[in-house]
């Protein structure tokens, strides 16, 4: 259980942070970046639910929950060494759950015949700007794996990754199911 009664600490006014495992970082590590920018995606996820209601609310509700899930799994890197608690990891059903509800989404809206701008409803803007930060933490953690004494699990990337997706069809969806979504129109402005 987490138990915060002291929100400053003093320790990152140097320039560094600590892992959960304890282990001390730069501010700069691309793992603190990783998990930083996955911090971004659920404030924005949070300015997004303000416009949501009913199951789309619920749904804006649960991912920001599985972001901090996220978070946690990122800031514990499995270096293969004991720990004295078991570390929360992202797993395959939460990926499964954002297919589901992608497909289900998907199965009223009409597909694309052009891409789209990201806009039209309030919610829709919200969520594509959310998708964004989405991809860019997706680059992130890419990163971050690539480098080989920083893990980072395949379900974690692949939820990243699957979430991506989810909100850009949560933004059409949240466009009366693409009704209203902005179509591209190459070359309009020449």
């Amino acid at each position: 259980m987490v138990k915060l009664d002291k929100i400053y600490t003093r320790t990152g006014d140097k320039g560094e942070t600590r892992l959960s495992t304890g282990e001390t970082v730069p501010k700069w590590h691309p793992r603190v970046a990783a998990y930083g920018t996955v911090d971004e995606l659920n404030a924005a996820l949070g300015v997004a639910a303000l416009e949501a209601k009913g199951d789309m609310l619920t749904a804006l509700r649960r991912i920001q929950n599985d972001l901090f899930d996220l978070g946690a799994d990122l800031a514990t890197p499995d270096r293969g060494r004991v720990l004295e608690w078991t570390p929360l990891r992202i797993v395959e059903a939460q990926v499964t759950r954002l297919e589901t509800e992608i497909d289900t989404m998907n199965a009223v809206i009409p597909p694309l015949d052009s891409f789209i701008l990201p806009g039209g409803s309030p919610l829709s803007a919200h969520l594509h700007v959310a998708r964004t930060l989405c991809r860019r933490a997706e680059r992130q953690m890419a990163e971050l794996a690539a480098i080989p004494e920083e893990p980072v699990g395949a379900p974690a990337l692949a939820f990243i990754n699957r979430l991506s997706d989810w909100l850009f069809v949560a933004g059409r969806a949240a466009n009366k199911d693409g009704a209203d979504d902005i179509k591209w129109v190459p070359g309009a402005n020449r």
